[in-house]
């Protein structure tokens, strides 16, 4: 398979997961939705004289200059009132979990409340890079030389908030490679792609265009091929690692001989995105179940639940034959993660790799797990660990 034969895969096109995730956070009509509509330049949130226009978190996925691809959020007031509106201020708090940078927009003519700077303060517990944007600077008669004034009305200094996120989101970048910096230039890279009923018709699904495009970054040469047809493919070359989707992990694992490195996907993802250790550390927990005890499957995405679906149904079969007990499962998806105290109610959080998610986001729930102190592994590794080639899974990497 060529690159040119990946059709409708959009590899072109920046991931969600990877995108910086920038979040604009303030009071009800300190102009938050008219600040983000001036910085995009584009109508992406309503804007009212009406107080809490804004009732839930508004991402939009696009390209921003100086930037580049970005995720912007606009969030519900922080100062919103009644049952509804406490539980749309904590929708707007739990955009920190995934945001890379805040922006939070004050109304230049008041004073800082004390939900503003509870804000600030917790910006600076999590350390994460925030700019405070005085905006609505043209009512305003005096300043303060140490404060940056903006107009989302007139433009004033709208070009110099996007290079101040910028700046920011450059101090962030991640050096961290999905593959790149496991192989050689001129390595051959051989990945396992089953195409079931639940594989997307006509494209690869997101791991596997991330890996491929990280390979031929390294100045590799990628190779793929079915499960069905690996023999006959290892018989052609001899790659210096294989890479399979995580279902197929115990049939490939037979196949490709022990003096080939072998990985999955998912375990690429977990050291990627998340806390290899960590997650290796959670896989320990299955050997230790015991009957009754609860374990929270999580999903990163949403998506059609299909018949033979890895999370809702083979996590669960597997863990069962795996230990021979009957746990408790309960499913999570998309932005649904418990927080602390929730998580305490389980033993185990099984996670899947996470390639929707970006990096901040999955380092929260790692984060979220350890308060709790319950231990999560992902997909890849709890099906590595139940066919017993965890151990094989691992050797590419230096843990």
């Amino acid at each position: 398979m060529t690159i040119n034969e990946i059709s409708g895969s959009s590899l072109n096109e920046t991931p969600s997961g990877e995108r910086v995730h920038i979040a604009f956070f303030g009071l009800r009509n300190a102009g938050k939705s008219s600040l983000v509509n001036a910085v995009t330049g584009q109508n992406l949130a309503i804007v009212s004289e009406i107080k809490g226009t804004t009732t839930d978190p508004v991402s939009k996925a696009m390209e921003l200059l100086p930037l580049g691809p970005v995720v912007i959020i606009d969030t519900p007031g922080l100062d919103d009132v009644g049952e509804l509106g406490e539980l749309r201020v904590k929708r707007a708090l739990n955009v920190l979990a995934k945001c890379d940078i805040a922006v939070l927009v004050h109304d230049a003519n008041e004073d800082f409340t004390q939900a503003e700077n509870d804000l600030i303060k917790l910006f600076e517990t999590r350390k994460l890079p925030f700019i405070i944007a005085n905006n609505k600077a043209d009512l305003l008669n005096v300043r303060n030389d140490e404060n940056f004034y903006l107009s989302a009305l007139t433009g004033e200094n709208i070009n110099a908030l996007k290079e101040k996120l910028a700046s920011l989101a450059k101090s962030k970048s991640s050096s961290k490679k999905l593959i790149a910096d496991l192989l050689k230039p001129g390595d051959i890279v051989l990945l396992v792609i089953p195409v079931d009923k639940a594989a997307p018709k006509g494209r690869l699904i997101l791991p596997q265009q991330q890996t491929i495009r990280d390979i031929l970054d390294a100045r590799c040469s990628a190779f793929m091929c079915q499960d069905t047809e690996l023999s006959h493919a290892l018989g052609k070359i001899t790659p210096a690692l294989v890479v399979t989707d995580s279902q197929v992990f115990e049939k490939v694992n037979a196949i490709v001989p022990r003096n080939i490195l072998l990985t999955s996907f998912s375990i690429l993802f977990a050291r990627y995105k998340g806390n290899l250790k960590a997650l290796v550390n959670g896989a320990e927990k299955l050997s230790r179940l015991k009957d009754g005890d609860k374990v929270l499957v999580s999903e990163g995405c949403t998506h059609h639940r299909q018949c033979g679906d890895i999370g809702t149904e083979k996590i669960p079969a597997w863990v069962k034959n795996f230990t021979g007990i009957n746990p408790e499962f309960s499913f999570t998806s998309g932005g649904e993660f418990p927080d602390v105290e929730t998580l305490k109610n389980f033993s185990l959080v099984i996670h899947c790799g996470g390639c929707m998610l970006n990096e901040q986001e999955m380092l929260s729930r790692l984060e979220r797990a350890e308060l709790a102190g319950v231990p999560i592994v992902n997909y890849g590794v709890a099906i590595a660990q139940m066919h017993g080639i965890l151990q094989r899974s691992l050797e590419p990497f230096s843990l």
